[in-house]
């Protein structure tokens, strides 16, 4: 499937707010482990468990409680990530205009893209632990535009925690581009001391 075909997929999961004309953030992605596909979902709202299996296997969706876990994030916390990311910069245009669009080829451009969102979005990235898992396009096809491509690039590796109310922040709302299609949900798991 393509990316705009696993979108519909996860607004379709909520029904409610399809009837309703309101949509929330929602941030998805898709890891593939052991050669088998999952789908991760974050949501403000519960999605309907029968819909979000309809291109899965049955019986396996499940739902958890993410802010209990979000409200035990502290400064400091050591962390390894998961993140889906579009990397590109914008070039200036000069005298005032948006800038032009590139995407990031180069591994050293990769992870300076990381790296500047970093300390903006609350945490440091240990750079010896850093792994860019997976380089390879996503296809967007749109009525209008034909077909898309969107770098992608998995990072992995340790963070930590610098600003807690920030860093909870983006684990809700995301990192980088393209959102809706799949990029910028960080998934993280405790390291204990």
């Amino acid at each position: 499937m393509h990316l705009g075909a696993y979108h519909s997929w996860v607004e379709d999961s909520f029904p409610d707010e399809k009837e309703n004309k309101t949509r929330s953030r929602k941030l998805w992605r898709i890891d593939v482990i052991d050669k088998k596909m999952y789908l991760i979902l974050v949501s403000e709202n519960k999605p309907n468990l029968a819909l979000l299996e309809k291109y899965g296997v049955e019986g396996s969706a499940q739902t958890k409680d993410y802010d209990s876990f979000l409200s035990n994030i502290k400064n400091g916390d050591s962390m390894r990530f998961r993140v889906t990311l579009n990397p590109v910069i914008s070039e200036s245009q000069g005298s005032g205009k948006r800038g032009k669009i590139k995407p990031c080829y180069d591994e050293k451009s990769q992870i300076k893209f990381l790296l500047d969102r970093s300390c903006i979005n609350g945490f440091s990235v240990d750079l010896d632990s850093l792994l860019l898992k997976e380089k390879g396009t996503s296809i967007l096809k749109k009525r209008g535009f034909g077909q898309i491509n969107f770098l992608k690039i998995v990072f992995e590796g340790i963070l930590t925690v610098e600003d807690a109310d920030i860093f909870r922040k983006l684990l809700v709302t995301g990192l980088g581009k393209h959102k809706a299609y799949g990029f910028g949900l960080m998934t993280v798991i405790p390291i204990e001391n």
